[in-house]
Parts: structure tokens; sequence; C-alpha cells
């Protein structure tokens, strides 16, 4: 009887492993993120802060909210929950420069229970995962 409580035990905890890999793999390409923004098919959402925003233009239909909110991560997840009327499986894209900060808040949020957070990884500048928003032309809007 152990080792089945043992075996189902191991067979769980991979399942919740994988899960959560799985969850946080969620990635877009600037293209992609466009494409789907402009669709309607996801919330664009860049999370740089307002000096960054003035510096290089915002992506054209992004929501800005800073991700140094002033009542912190939660404060965060709750103006991003006003964006998605409540809804934590809407489908929303993270941008900032490089992809780091999206990495983070990417799974902030996913432990706050939102499910469909993707990670514009090559960010407005470019990363090793492409080019960048900015190099690649993709339009951008005044902040």
């Amino acid at each position: 009887m152990y080792k089945i409580a043992s075996v189902v035990a191991g067979i769980i905890f991979s399942m919740a492993t994988l899960s959560a890999a799985f969850a946080t793999s969620f990635e877009l390409s600037a293209p992609e993120a466009h494409r789907m923004a402009a669709a309607g098919e996801v919330l664009l959402v860049d999370i740089r802060t307002p000096a960054e925003w003035r510096q290089t233009g915002v992506p054209q239909g992004a929501v800005l909210i800073n991700m140094l909110h002033p009542q912190g991560p939660a404060g965060f997840a709750e103006e991003l929950l006003r964006h998605v009327e409540g809804d934590l499986d809407a489908p929303i894209a993270l941008i900032c420069r490089t992809g780091n900060r999206t990495t983070q808040v990417q799974r902030d949020l996913q432990q706050r229970g939102f499910t469909r957070i993707y990670n514009v990884r090559e960010g407005m500048a470019g990363s090793d995962a492409g080019p960048g928003w900015l190099k690649r032309g993709l339009p951008l809007a005044s902040p």
C-alpha cells in the first residue's frame, strides 16, 4: 500500500511540476503580440515605467500599467483585473524593455490565479529572444 501511495504522490508531483513549467512557457514574439492585440485576441500590457514610455513610445494599442505600482504587485494585479473585467482567464501579453521584468510579473500573476499570461520576451529593445518591437518597426503610440 505504501508503494502505491508513493507512486501516486510522485505522479501528482510530476504533473504539478509539468503544469507549472507549461504555465510559465507562454511566450509571444513581438509581431505575434501585435497581430493578436490588433485582432482583439489578447490585451497587450506595457509594464515599463512612465519615463521609458516617454523615451521610446509604447506599442500601439497597449494598456500602460507601471509594474512599480504604488500599491506593489497586488495593486498591479488589481489594476490589471479591472482591465479584463475580473476575468482571470483573459489572454494578456506583457511587454517590457527586454523581457526580464515581464518574466517576473508573469510568474507573480500566475501565482495570483491568472491563467493566460503571455510574455513578449524580446521586449521593446530586443533580447536573445528576438530583435524587439522597435527594431522590427512595429507601430508605436505616444504614452
